[in-house]
């Protein structure tokens, strides 16, 4: 009977169906799982003893379909945990070099610097050249500093925000000195003074200078570097230079050995608004900032927002050392599993777009944190109950075509 064969395969349909239940329950706390469900089929009808009645014969094997909705994100003590907040995919390598895809961001450095999954296979991205991610070329496996201390990078600009007091008088008595700390590129430290003297009515001229022992010469003095006016107008705005103002620097000669000084002082900010003012108050300096470092010990690596990972310095000072590339595809759904939470693409996926993260449809990276399975428990055991009862009446069919086949062999006996 045709009948047997139609409820045996709603037999092995609910089982499948049952199984892809029990796998999402059992991935339930699987970082960035998702969830399978499973599409049912039916098999092509056919005519019996040529009279218009269609009969179906049973349901075909289901399809399992990968549901790629978005996990909660949840934050999480790692400093090299990575989640997705959107869409896209981790890029990774596996040892024999073929291409992978994750959601799950548990990465680990080894001993030589190589950014890890769990699995190990290598995390791509972009690696950074003198501090500069080019996020523009071609993405390679990830290799962070090593322990160790960074090497020194010698000051080539700074700036400097004070206010020169509008009242003093003219002459010496309105001298304003204030330090500004400068580094070399063996990452020693020298002390420049940046003094200001009152010449007129919204007039004060500027002598950059540093100590004399610092560059060769008997200790004791200073040894002028740069010097120069400045023009204010009636409203205490600096006129002259005019932006963006940036006054140049030169020390050729260090007594340590160091590469000579060549640097910049900016008068004006990004905003094009003076540095410098001459209101009437004391005068002051609020702001200092300079772009050299120190040599310092590597004490962190971590993943920020946006996929940077920044290391940190003893000296307080953070670097960006690598970005993570977010690949992303058109149809998710197209992936195969290959298990370790990874996936890779099959014929039917469509081609890769990498970029950096919350650009280009690509979601966001949340540094710190880890995205969590989208199982949802009570969907789950909602559709348990349907495939088992469906799997019970399917089996109460072929339990009756038994009793029709042996009432059949009854007759005959």
């Amino acid at each position: 009977m045709p009948t047997f064969s139609t409820a045996l395969s709603g037999l092995t349909a609910n089982g499948i169906a049952i199984d892809a239940v029990g796998n999402n329950l059992a991935n339930l706390n699987t970082t960035s799982y998702k969830a399978n469900s499973t599409a049912f089929r039916d098999l092509v009808s056919h005519t019996l003893g040529g009279a218009n009645v269609a009969n179906g014969q049973g349901v075909s094997t289901p399809v399992t379909l990968r549901r790629f909705t978005q996990g909660a994100v949840q934050a999480t003590q790692g400093s090299m945990d990575a989640a997705i907040s959107g869409n896209g995919f981790f890029l990774l390598s596996n040892a024999q070099g073929q291409e992978l895809l994750t959601r799950a961001g548990s990465f680990r450095v080894d001993a030589g610097g190589k950014v890890l999954t769990l699995g190990g296979e290598r995390v791509q991205g972009w690696n950074s050249v003198n501090g500069v991610v080019n996020s523009s070329g071609a993405t390679s496996n990830l290799v962070l500093p090593a322990a160790g201390a960074r090497t020194p990078l010698a000051t080539t600009a700074f700036s400097l925000n004070a206010n020169l007091n509008a009242t003093n008088a003219t002459g010496p008595s309105s001298l304003f000195s204030t330090p500004i700390e400068v580094i070399d590129s063996l990452g020693a430290s020298h002390i420049l003074s940046a003094q200001f003297t009152k010449t007129g009515p919204n007039a004060w001229s500027y002598d950059i200078q540093i100590p004399s022992e610092e560059v060769g010469s008997a200790a004791g003095t200073l040894v002028s570097v740069a010097t120069g006016t400045l023009t204010f107008d009636a409203l205490g705005r600096m006129t002259a230079p005019a932006a963006p103002g940036v006054v140049t620097i030169s020390v050729p000669t260090l007594a340590n050995g160091a590469a000579p000084l060549a640097m910049g002082l900016s008068l004006y900010g990004a905003d094009g608004a003076s540095r410098l003012t001459q209101f009437a108050q004391a005068s002051t300096t609020s702001a200092v900032d300079q772009n050299g470092a120190q040599a310092a010990e590597l004490i962190n690596l971590s993943i920020g927002d946006g996929g940077k990972i920044v290391g940190e310095y003893a000296n307080g000072r953070q670097v960006t050392v690598a970005q993570l590339a977010i690949a992303n595809l058109r149809n998710p759904e197209s992936l195969a599993a290959v298990g370790g939470n990874n996936y890779r693409l099959t014929q039917d996926s469509s081609a890769l777009a990498m970029g950096t993260p919350n650009t280009g449809g690509r979601g966001n990276v949340v540094g710190q944190s880890l995205e969590g399975s989208n199982v949802d428990i009570a969907r789950e055991f909602t559709n348990l109950i349907v495939y088992q009862r469906g799997y019970q009446a399917n089996s109460k069919v072929i339990a009756a075509v038994d009793e029709l086949t042996q009432s059949i062999i009854n007759l005959i006996r």
